[in-house]
């Protein structure tokens, strides 16, 4: 089997044991078979309850105490991990399977070979729910900026999976002209611009704008609090993430409208 990068990765036909190294997929995970989870990073905060040895972080995690857990296989990402990791936990004969994620559908499908190929498992339902629940995006109602950094500030651009998951729930991610890139830097002033945009999306994550933290930057541009994980992880997340109205003036972004 080869994993979304083409890599050759050498699994059992079942897998008992995993550590994971993203987040959401760790979550995606115990949702489906949590006793084959052994290890997982510091910042693998769901479930809440998760009770598992942790390696440190996503960009720095801890090789030897991996390495301990006697993992069959580790599970990462193109965007959440370094390939030097990568490489180094291949370079002791530890099997990585590497995601690479940038929109709705490629999340679903790779979750799903994850789960059934690389894993070995049968297809959870919460996965054929979210294959439901996003096959019918809504029309694009609003134009949104969203901002994931500040000092200096930096936004979501394209192609990323939040601009595609806020496509489909019917908001257009827009940045400021010249501003390229997946996550480009751009000045606060292009940002409070009611011709760029209709709304500021402030994430609690990777930066944690609160009401007191983000939106008293904003003068010309209504603000709006969101869910960090509801828009930038994948797995049962997106169940959640498909009940959002975000496209409805007035709406209170990260519950149903």
């Amino acid at each position: 089997m080869v994993d979304d990068l083409g890599d050759a990765v050498e699994v059992p036909d079942e897998v008992t044991r995993v550590v994971s190294l993203v987040p959401s997929l760790t979550e995606a995970i115990v949702a489906t078979r949590a006793h084959a989870l052994v290890g997982a990073t510091d910042w693998c905060t769901h479930p809440a309850d998760l009770d598992v040895p942790r390696v440190r972080g996503t960009k720095n995690p801890n090789l030897d105490a991996i390495a301990a857990l006697a993992p069959q296989l580790v599970v990462a990402n193109k965007e959440e991990n370094r390939e030097l990791d990568v490489q180094r936990l291949r370079d002791r004969g530890i099997a990585v399977w590497v995601t690479d994620i940038e929109d709705v559908p490629q999340a679903l499908a790779a979750m799903r070979r994850l789960l059934v190929e690389a894993l070995g498992w049968d297809a959870p339902s919460w996965l054929d729910d979210a294959d439901a629940a996003w096959a019918m995006p809504r029309p694009l109602t609003r134009r949104a900026v969203v901002p994931i950094w500040r000092d200096p500030w930096m936004v979501v651009g394209h192609p990323t999976y939040t601009a595609d998951l806020l496509a489909r729930l019917g908001v257009e991610v827009v940045v400021p002209s010249g501003a390229e890139g997946r996550y480009p830097h751009a000045e606060l002033s292009d940002l409070d611009d009611p011709d760029l945009a209709d709304v500021v999306l402030l994430p609690d994550e990777p930066y944690v704008f609160t009401a007191s933290d983000g939106p008293e930057a904003f003068a010309s541009v209504p603000t709006q609090l969101v869910s960090g994980r509801l828009i930038t992880w994948y797995g049962p997340a997106m169940l959640e993430a498909a009940t959002l109205w975000m496209d409805q003036p007035g709406s209170q972004a990260g519950r149903p409208y």
